[in-house]
């Protein structure tokens, strides 16, 4: 499984993780937590506690370090919200019909 990479969800840094995250690992290029809610695989906003693991503990803030025991690092680099895109998608579907 190691060495693999993980993409920092904060700066999308790239990491070689050679051996597990630990809580109190930070991101080398911009000091945020690594074993956090957001650069774990199971992390999903639109589920139940915003992650898939049904029997996980709500962690009020995803991009804090935790404890959580079923943290798993996230593949690939972090999806980059554009929420002026998402509210012109949202205007665009509720807009009047003249």
């Amino acid at each position: 499984m190691y060495p693999m990479v993980l993409y920092c969800h904060s700066c999308n840094g790239e990491i070689e993780l050679i051996d597990k995250v630990k809580r109190a690992d930070t991101c080398e290029h911009c000091g945020h937590d690594l074993h956090c809610c957001k650069n774990c695989k199971l992390f999903d906003p639109h589920v139940h506690n915003q992650c898939r693991e049904s029997t996980t503990l709500w962690e009020p803030d995803k991009e804090k370090a935790n404890f959580c025991t079923f943290f798993v690092p996230r593949e690939g680099q972090a999806e980059v919200e554009d929420r002026g895109a998402a509210l012109s998608k949202l205007e665009d579907l509720f807009k009047k019909q003249k």
